[in-house]
């Protein structure tokens, strides 16, 4: 357990801030769709320390400092009825509420205005979307977010259909937000359906090869090519190991699942999706432990600068 502090403590240290010049620190990005970006994410971001269900050593502050534009979560009711971030459920982790993280990621955007971060939530216990709108509005990050333009149709979406990140910055809706469950874009139009607009590859791997690209979620999405051609996708590029029984993160072998190069590593993963889906880099590679391997320089080479 020290050796595990002391590697945390040495995160944080070595952790650079990215320049603040340009979009998402990046001049070259400002003319970029979103949807022709690509995002290092971090896997459940809220869930830092160094306990077996904790996949990341920094809090998502220093993960946006670092260049972290994509944060997932998952989000679960606890024992008072609120929305919050817990792993699995609220006994095994309660990170505390998700309106409080909203503030968070909000006071961060407040002080980045050329920065553009995109939030994935999973809504674990299937609550009312009305519920997620409350934690947007009481954290004040809802006046970040990008809206659908009015009576556009999911359906007939495409990747050339989204905004630049210039054009995100200069509009001031500077916040792209997703739900993988119980999006209803008539009545909150900010809070987007995940799987009308990405797809993604299979999660909770203990194949350190990450040998498969095969669409995950939604099911049944690989009949309709036409459909997957529109939508970006997420690779899940996060190891699982079993400790008694259950599934946990691989904290010791994250250097080399986040390396560039080599078997198994981000690199190769993204080349072999990349060759099944007729050349397309994907919106967002997710990660566990993002500030160990090569994350970063995974997100430069991948974006061209």
């Amino acid at each position: 357990m020290l050796d595990t502090i002391d590697q945390l403590t040495r995160a944080t240290a070595h952790i650079k801030t990215q320049p603040q010049i340009g979009c998402n620190g990046h001049e070259e990005l400002c003319s970029r769709k979103y949807s022709n970006i690509t995002h290092i994410g971090t896997h459940d971001a809220p869930f830092v320390g160094v306990l077996p269900m904790e996949n990341q050593n920094v809090d998502v502050p220093t993960q946006l400092d670092a260049g972290i534009r994509f944060l997932q979560a998952q989000v679960h009711r606890n024992a008072f009825g609120k929305l919050s971030l817990c792993h699995t459920n609220c006994l095994m982790k309660d990170a505390g509420l998700l309106k409080d993280y909203l503030k968070v990621v909000k006071d961060w955007l407040d002080n980045h205005p050329h920065e553009v971060i995109t939030l994935l939530l999973t809504n674990g216990d299937h609550q009312p979307v009305s519920e997620f709108d409350k934690a947007f509005q009481a954290s004040g990050i809802v006046n970040y977010a990008y809206t659908m333009p009015s009576r556009s149709d999911p359906n007939r979406w495409t990747l050339e259909s989204w905004p630049t990140l210039g054009e995100l910055i200069a509009n001031r809706t500077r916040l792209i937000a997703f739900l993988d469950s119980g999006a209803d874009q008539v009545r909150y139009p900010y809070l987007l359906n995940e799987f009308s607009y990405f797809w993604e590859t299979s999660y909770d791997s203990l194949d350190a090869t990450f040998s498969s690209c095969a669409i995950d979620r939604p099911v049944g999405l690989d009949k309709y090519p036409e459909s997957v051609k529109h939508r970006m996708y997420i690779v899940n590029h996060f190891l699982d190991t079993r400790i008694a029984g259950a599934l946990v993160p691989d904290r010791r072998d994250a250097g080399k699942t986040n390396a560039w190069k080599g078997r198994g590593g981000i690199g190769e993963h993204v080349e072999m999706c990349m060759e099944m889906y007729s050349g397309r880099k994907p919106g967002a590679v997710l990660v566990d432990y993002f500030d160990k391997g090569q994350t970063l320089k995974a997100q430069a080479l991948l974006n061209g600068y």
